[in-house]
């Protein structure tokens, strides 16, 4: 989908933006330049300004896991929406877009917001949204764009019937797909097969809703394990055939199935090779977020790539840089990097490398125990080489929770040259 004049212009803005004490870990020195005049300067990470903590993202492996998602779903047939809640970053959206993304999935109305503004065409909304001032402006946007596609989740009569009466203004009808539940004990969503006949008869009987497919989130299986997840794509996919022999899909262009967090795609990508035809043609529509990163140990452990090695691998993109700011004892030291820097709510951080005096090496005999607010606690075994002034290096855990905390993030060559700053919005 290529990028229209309006979203050229919104990202140029951010281009335009001043660097100042918003933004952590930039030169203090870089203060009132805009973030394309400091990009343009190419600074390196290591020697050119930059302050500990900084978070960075390596330039090599975000294109890498960029064109890696977008062979292996070209390659599986499946249409991609990855999820923007992951980074929250228009800059990475539209790369996204640009390596062959169908659109950008969100969650709530604030993402749905960020995304618009800089002129995504296409969003999915992964969940039921009964809030009547969000809906009356995704109305206002559909009427004001004819090329504008908006989808979003429906799990409920009631929800049906709220959104129905928020929309009793809007000129072009709402498509929603009904969301099957996991199952007993899972997040959102419809339980029974049942229940969600009687969700899409109320969407039949809306004024304002149209029935566009079926969608949920395999992630939340309980004890989720291939064998479970795959039984539950085809009670996902065997929903979208019978609501069409029903003929609930009558007059689509397409009909919908979407699922696929990023543990899963490949369980995914067989079941949904697997969906007959259909009365319309079918939109398989992977959501999977946490790639464009990736991550260090959580994504890392659970990557369906590891099942199947000859797709390729992700790596891992972020590097959280701190120093050294305490060597207490010969056991333990201190750096400047805490809750508030880096994610923590699956795993720790893992130390990567140390450097010093211009010459980096690996972070042996260092792990860390514990967080506080602004420090990394680290354990330090003899072996490990550690004094205060250095930098080390951490990847990081949960790429979710390792973009929120950073509104400006620099875009790092391998040698440390600065070629691009990231900018976020949540």
């Amino acid at each position: 989908m290529a990028r229209d004049t309006g979203s050229i212009e919104a990202l140029a803005h951010l281009a335009e933006e001043l660097v100042d004490h918003r933004f952590k870990g930039l030169p203090p020195d870089a203060a009132g330049l805009t973030v394309a005049e400091l990009a343009g300067l190419r600074r390196n990470l290591f020697t050119d300004g930059f302050t500990t903590p900084v978070l960075a993202l390596s330039a090599e492996r975000l294109e890498h896991n960029l064109a890696l998602m977008e062979s292996y779903t070209a390659r599986h047939g499946l249409a991609f929406a990855p999820h923007g809640k992951t980074s929250m970053a228009p800059q990475l959206f539209h790369r996204q877009i640009a390596r062959g993304a169908w659109g950008i999935t969100v969650a709530v109305p604030h993402q749905a917001r960020v995304a618009r503004a800089f002129g995504v065409g296409r969003i999915f909304l992964a969940n039921e949204l009964v809030d009547a001032a969000a809906l009356r402006w995704i109305a206002a946007e559909l009427a004001a764009d004819p090329d504008f596609r908006f989808l979003c989740y429906v799990d409920s009569v009631r929800g049906v019937e709220l959104m129905d009466a928020a929309l009793r203004d809007a000129e072009r009808p709402v498509d929603v797909v009904v969301e099957l539940a996991g199952g007993e004990g899972g997040r959102t969503g419809v339980r029974t097969e049942a229940e969600c006949a009687a969700v899409a008869d109320a969407v039949a009987g809306s004024e304002h809703l149209r029935l566009a497919g079926v969608a949920g989130y395999e992630g939340e299986v309980p004890r989720a394990d291939p064998e479970r997840v795959t039984e539950w794509l085809r009670r996902l996919t065997a929903l979208a055939v019978a609501f069409d022999k029903e003929g609930r899909f009558d007059g689509a262009e397409e009909i919908v199935v979407s699922a696929g967090g990023s543990g899963w795609f490949d369980a995914v990508a067989e079941v949904f090779a697997e969906i007959p035809e259909l009365s319309a043609p079918v939109l398989k529509l992977l959501r999977s977020g946490a790639y464009v990163s990736h991550d260090d140990v959580h994504y890392s452990r659970i990557s369906p790539f590891n099942r199947v090695p000859e797709e390729g691998a992700l790596e891992p993109a972020f590097r959280l840089w701190a120093q050294v700011v305490s060597r207490p004892s010969p056991e333990q030291a201190f750096v400047n990097a805490g809750k508030r820097d880096a994610a923590y709510d699956l795993d720790r951080p893992v130390p990567r490398s140390v450097r010093r005096d211009g010459v980096e090496r690996p972070a042996e005999g260092i792990e860390v125990t514990a967080l506080s607010d602004q420090h990394l606690w680290l354990a330090t075994a003899p072996e490990a080489d550690v004094e205060v002034g250095d930098w080390i290096a951490f990847g990081l855990s949960h790429p979710c929770t390792s973009f929120d905390k950073w509104q400006l993030i620099p875009l790092a060559e391998a040698d440390g040259t600065v070629v691009d700053y990231i900018r976020t919005f949540f």
